[in-house]
C-alpha cells in the first residue's frame, strides 16, 4: 500500500501570503512528517515563491501561476500556469484557485486517479458547489 501524511501552517497572511501545506507519499513508512527537501512545489504568489523556491530539490517539479516572476531556477521542470486568471476571470470564483491547482496536481503527478481525487473533493465541498468545483479540477486538468 501507499502511506501519506499531511501537515500545514497558516501565518495571519494565509490570505493572499504565504501558506504552506506539506504531503508526503511514500510506499514504505514515514519515519518524519515534515518534508525536507520536496518533489513538487505549487506556488500561487510570488511571497510564496520567494519564501519556498530553496525548498524544492534541484530536479523537483515547479507549478507556478503565470504572474510569478522566476528567478533562481536551476534544473527544476517548470509548469507556468494561468491558475488565478482561470479562477478569478474566466470562472469568477477566487475561492476555486485550489481546485484548479490541485487538477494541475493530479495530472502532473499521476499517483492517484483524477477520478477519486475528484469524488474526496465533492464530498468535502459545501452543499450546492459540486458542478463549480467539478469544472475548477478539470480546467486544472486540462492545463497539462
Amino acid at each position: 500500500g501507499i502511506n501519506a501524511i499531511q501537515s500545514q501552517s497558516y501565518g495571519p497572511e494565509a490570505r493572499g501570503g504565504a501558506s504552506k501545506a506539506e504531503v508526503i507519499i511514500s510506499e514504505t513508512e514515514i519515519n518524519y512528517p515534515k518534508v525536507q527537501k520536496c518533489d513538487m512545489l505549487l506556488c500561487l504568489t510570488q511571497k510564496s515563491y520567494d519564501q519556498y523556491i530553496a525548498s524544492l530539490k534541484n530536479d523537483g517539479i515547479l507549478i507556478v501561476d503565470d504572474s510569478i516572476e522566476l528567478r533562481g531556477l536551476n534544473g527544476f521542470k517548470v509548469f507556468n500556469l494561468p491558475i488565478l486568471k482561470t479562477a478569478n476571470i474566466d470562472m469568477k470564483r477566487p475561492m476555486v484557485a485550489n481546485i484548479i491547482s490541485l487538477g494541475v496536481i493530479s495530472k502532473v503527478l499521476d499517483i492517484v486517479k483524477e477520478e477519486n481525487i475528484l469524488k474526496a473533493v465533492l464530498k468535502r465541498v459545501p452543499p450546492g458547489t459540486d458542478e463549480i468545483n467539478k469544472t475548477a479540477f478539470y480546467k486544472g486538468v486540462s492545463m497539462i
